[in-house]
């Protein structure tokens, strides 16, 4: 039977018969968390189904927050890459290779719209799908697919996976997107007596940061309300600006009161220890407000459904910002940061502050 003939029978046979399915989004952060919905889609549509993921080994803790995730399956691309000429390398390849033929899907659906996707997608030997040579990121990529689906540009980033799952599958994506994400029940006893903030402050990208002036101000503001302000870090250099950032709103938690800092008060700020994605998602569950720059966690405390103001300037909100819920709102646009005082309001709007 023909790729094309193998998936046009498992489409007719898709409600009378569980489905294999293999998602392949192994990157970055914020489109791993962009393609969580289409996982609740696709069991909405197709109750029997059976939902795996192929991911980036860094990324692997966030797919398994959604419950209807079977299983994770992690690549390590990045990793290979930098390592193709060690034996090692090659005998992890093939170990993933024959993971993925082995559980014979009926289907790889590959969101990514990439050529290394794609080739992981074709790993599997299931009749793949995937972005139309207009639609995917990189047309080469459409050359792997039995089918190939038209989605338009002009969509928010969700959007855009959901019409390609519901178009290769046959259904209808209808409605806001639903993540159903689980923070795991995690303890982290270094967070703040009562209530935090979490400032996520750190991106990839220097023109997508929020002036570190605008975060000081907000942060005083906040302790002023007797909120707390937490600020995690991911590498070294993310982990000295949380430290300055700290120390610039002037109240290190466990420190003295610095010179020209706001009066004592029950609110801290604290530079967390180094965190995981699970223990991240557990802080962003638990916080009073979260406000963040366009990058992998504020989508993911939007996803938690978590009280959270996205800041944008550099990357347009309508394509990535949140819009599913009523707890979280956009600022800025075109090149225009928004003033620490547009956040407070916004903030009062979430009522994170009653």
């Amino acid at each position: 039977m023909q790729a094309g003939d193998r998936l046009a029978a498992v489409l007719a046979a898709a409600t009378l018969a569980p489905v294999r399915i293999a998602l392949i989004k192994t990157s970055s952060m914020g489109d791993v968390i962009h393609a969580l919905p289409v996982v609740t889609d696709i069991l909405a549509a197709c109750p029997g189904a059976r939902v795996d993921w192929v991911v980036e080994e860094g990324f692997a803790e966030l797919p398994r927050l959604h419950p209807g995730v079977h299983e994770v399956i992690p690549v390590a691309i990045r990793r290979w890459r930098r390592a193709l000429g060690q034996a090692a390398t090659w005998g992890e390849i093939r170990a993933v290779r024959a993971r993925l033929r082995s559980a014979d899907y009926d289907l790889a659906l590959d969101l990514q719209g990439l050529v290394k996707s794609a080739l992981v997608a074709r790993w599997t030997g299931a009749p793949v799908a995937g972005f139309s040579r207009a639609s995917a990121r990189e047309p080469l990529a459409a050359l792997a697919y039995a089918r190939r689906f038209e989605v338009p540009a002009d969509l928010h980033a969700i959007e855009r996976l959901r019409a390609l799952a519901a178009q290769a599958l046959g259904y209808r994506a209808e409605g806001r997107p639903r993540f159903a994400l689980a923070a795991p029940a995690l303890e982290l006893g270094w967070r703040p007596a009562g209530s935090y903030a979490v400032f996520l402050h750190a991106t990839s990208r220097a023109e997508k940061q929020w002036p570190a002036e605008r975060w000081t101000a907000l942060g005083r503001a906040l302790l002023a309300r007797g909120v707390s302000v937490v600020l995690p870090w991911g590498g070294q250099a993310e982990q000295a600006a949380a430290r300055a950032l700290a120390e610039a709103i002037g109240a290190v938690a466990g420190g003295k009161e610095r010179a020209g800092a706001l009066p004592a008060a029950p609110a801290s700020v604290c530079v967390a220890p180094r965190l995981s994605l699970s223990e991240c998602a557990r802080l962003l569950a638990d916080a009073r407000a979260v406000i963040g720059v366009d990058t992998g966690l504020t989508h993911l405390s939007a996803a938690l459904d978590s009280r959270t103001v996205a800041l944008f300037a550099a990357t347009p909100a309508w394509r990535f910002g949140p819009y599913w819920t009523p707890r979280a709102r956009n600022l800025g646009e075109d090149g225009v940061w928004p003033q620490p005082g547009e956040v407070l309001e916004a903030l009062e709007a979430l009522g994170s502050f009653d």
